[in-house]
């Protein structure tokens, strides 16, 4: 399962700190650790807090200077996934949520304590409810009061405690002798809470956090919480998933019935989005970036939720042996529950979220090109200032033959361009102001073409393809074989010179209107299923080929259905070798392609939900879900951004990269249906001054997004069988 092998962090060093960790789990969070930390009558330390003092992990984050290791919090959150995959009883979570707001607040207090809670010598815990009442008082502020569910409360040396001063939230660092701490029941049973009170102690002012604002704590708490969520979601996934491979029901494995395999898809989804929402809020906040507290916003809005989701799910998998309190799965599902919990209600979240969005706050994500992009990128600006200098026809020339369309491709077709110089060249094209060709289906044809087809074919389609002035549809989908293509019944006959083709295409997009086709047709009708399949390309010109437009729910004719009577194809015209035209069909070289883009224009996107949500009157509930479409975009373009940078080090992208199509399959759909709903009779009728007709065809148009390219159901199966090697179909 290599989706979890890569975990939160991408980089090297970041794989390398998440497997060292993940041995320090392996040695020391046994199952008789976690068992008796669930047992217990009353929180204390783990046996192996000293370890995790040797490690470094309690102070990773902590500047040298103090005993730290000098990361940063995306470091923290790294090792506190792998921590959470073994939900580690005792208070590394709130002890490093201590320290790391002490860091942020940068008071003298913080010398003091930091190195004792990075050397595990002191516990910290960090309240995060109800705030206690402060009243200043001399050099300093007195505070009486309780607040509830602090994390660790009942073994931290050390708390951070907000406090109602004068109107403004404050945190004020109080030592356990100061106050009242009672353990509360918790639904966490192997990681507690406290109660705190306090009764009128003094705090000197120099153990006020003046510099620490609200919104710092809770966007640093959002990212520690959520990293130890993500580890929740990843544990609760895979551990479906490995059970739903070998549980056998009914002759099966379970993970072959595509219920239980799209719901394990579903959770390898969720872990995901979480996954992205975290990376970005923790770089967000070591960067100091103005806009941290959203992408922390965005974080605990999806982790919480997807770990709480992830946990339910498993236990369903489960069945009954996931209901059995000896399983561990309800104790990582209380985990989830408790972090959700504690990091506040997410309508608050949500809201802010939402709020942001609406005032114009966005969030460009970020992508770090390793050393050696600027050279690149010196060279690239060069080439690309020359073309820019010309006119539009001319730059369309210069564009095709100079290998910019699809650069990834080889020479002369495109540049040989690895990743990073593909990433560099899409910068640069939006600098310079250059608009590539849109070839549409023909970058679907043009990569087969280039690796299989011969110099001939090369110069006769791909060169007029890449310079824009021909276009292309697929004729691959029939009326008994959709998404599955092998099953195809379309005959190609040897004829004198090439083949005849009888047969009917179906769904094929902008086919009266293209010059070329993509064909695959059966050669050997005695051959397997994904054999005796042969690739051609055809004139859409010749013969026999009628072309029947396909009036769509939406009253339009995107689509069509194509009859083949009788069709020859010169044997030129065949496109790698005969029968093996599967391979040749596979073969668009989407793994050398770097996505730098994603979404279609002509759905909804964001931006049309923002702009229709503006100086409207939203209730709370429409407000919730405009922010959970905020996030959902947000996750949408960081998992783009993950893809890119996997693909930057060379990692495998599979996973990112089937998430990310089926997340975007759904999301313009749902803006659409949100849209016209807040309507309301102007979504079924048109309304002076309301986009009525827009949005009725946009919610009609968007079914289609969860159906061509493979349907949602094949690609929650994709990512099912090869994110989390659920055994394929019987006939698969």
């Amino acid at each position: 399962m290599t989706g979890y092998q890569l975990g939160l962090g991408l980089t090297e060093e970041h794989t390398a700190l998440a497997d060292s960790v993940r041995r320090f789990t392996e040695r020391h969070l046994t199952p008789a650790v976690l068992r008796a930390a669930v047992d217990a009558k009353a929180e204390s330390l783990p046996p192996f807090w000293a370890e995790l003092a040797g490690q470094g992990l309690l102070g990773l984050h902590v500047p040298e200077e103090h005993g730290g290791q000098g990361a940063g919090l995306l470091e923290l959150a790294v090792a506190l996934e792998a921590l959470g995959r073994a939900a580690q009883p005792g208070p590394l979570l709130p002890t490093t949520l201590a320290s790391a707001l002490l860091v942020a607040a940068d008071a003298k207090v913080g010398a003091e304590l930091l190195p004792g809670l990075a050397d595990g010598s002191r516990v910290g815990a960090v309240g995060l409810a109800d705030p206690l009442s402060g009243v200043e008082s001399g050099d300093g502020v007195t505070v009486s009061g309780e607040t509830v569910g602090v994390l660790g409360g009942a073994v931290a040396d050390v708390l951070l405690l907000p406090a109602r001063i004068g109107g403004d939230l404050r945190w004020v660092v109080l030592d356990r002798e100061q106050l009242t701490v009672r353990e509360q029941d918790s639904l966490d049973v192997v990681r507690r809470s406290a109660r705190v009170e306090a009764d009128g102690v003094v705090v000197p002012a120099g153990r006020v956090l003046d510099a620490l604002t609200a919104e710092r704590v809770r966007s640093t708490a959002a990212v520690l919480f959520g990293a130890d969520a993500v580890g929740v979601a990843s544990w609760c996934t895979s551990t479906a998933a490995e059970y739903a491979a070998v549980r056998v029901q009914f002759g099966r494995p379970i993970g072959q019935f595509q219920g239980v395999k799209h719901k394990c898809a579903g959770m390898g989804v969720e872990l995901e989005r979480a996954r992205a929402a975290v990376w970005d809020a923790a770089r967000a906040l070591d960067a100091g970036e103005e806009t941290a507290g959203f992408a922390a916003a965005v974080a605990a809005v999806v982790a919480p939720d997807a770990a709480v989701r992830c946990g339910a799910d498993c236990i369903q998998v489960l069945g009954g042996i996931g209901f059995t309190w000896e399983h561990d799965a309800h104790l990582y599902y209380r985990r989830a529950l408790t972090l959700r919990a504690l990091l506040g209600r997410g309508t608050e979240w949500t809201e802010a979220v939402a709020r942001q969005a609406l005032d114009g706050v966005t969030r460009a994500t970020r992508i770090d090109l390793p050393e050696g992009s600027e050279r690149i990128r010196a060279g690239v600006r060069r080439e690309l200032a020359v073309i820019a200098a010309l006119s539009p026809d001319e730059q369309l020339v210069a564009l095709g033959d100079g290998g910019w369309v699809q650069p990834y491709l080889p020479r002369p077709y495109g540049r040989g361009a690895d990743p990073l110089e593909q990433v560099v060249i899409g910068e640069e094209l939006k600098h310079a102001g250059i608009q590539l060709p849109e070839l549409l289906m023909g970058g679907w044809a043009v990569p087969p073409i280039v690796a299989y087809g011969t110099e001939e074919q090369k110069q006769r389609v791909v060169v007029t393809t890449l310079r824009g002035e021909v276009v292309w549809c697929q004729l691959f989908s029939e009326p008994g074989a959709g998404s599955d293509l092998a099953s195809l019944s379309t005959k190609a006959e040897r004829a004198d010179g090439g083949w005849k083709i009888n047969g009917q295409k179906i769904w094929t997009t902008v086919a009266q209107f293209s010059q070329w086709a993509m064909l695959i047709a059966r050669t050997d009708p005695d051959a397997p299923k994904h054999r005796g399949i042969t690739y051609f390309i055809l004139d859409m010109t010749t013969p026999g080929v009628t072309v029947r437009p396909l009036r769509e729910a939406t009253g339009s004719a995107l689509f069509n259905e194509v009859f083949l009577d009788d069709v020859f194809i010169p044997d030129d015209c065949v496109v790698g070798e005969v029968n093996d035209g599967w391979t040749v069909a596979r073969a668009t070289l989407s793994s050398e392609r770097v996505a730098l883009g994603r979404g279609n224009a002509s759905y909804p996107t964001l931006a049309d939900l923002l702009r229709f949500a503006a100086g409207r009157d939203l209730d709370a509930v429409a407000r919730h879900r405009v922010g959970e479409f905020v996030c959902e975009n947000q996750v949408l373009d960081l998992l783009g951004a993950r893809t890119v940078l996997k693909q930057l080090s060379g990692a495998d992208v599979s996973t990112t990269a089937s998430v990310s199509k089926f997340l975007s399959m759904r999301f313009g759909q749902q803006i659409a249906e949100f849209c016209l709903a807040e309507l309301g009779v102007a979504g079924a009728v048109p309304v002076r001054g309301e986009p009525s007709d827009r949005w009725m065809e946009q919610v009609l148009a968007c079914r289609a997004m969860t159906i061509y390219g493979g349907t949602t159901e094949v690609q929650l199966n994709v990512i099912g069988e090869r994110m989390l090697g659920l055994p394929r179909d019987v006939d698969g």
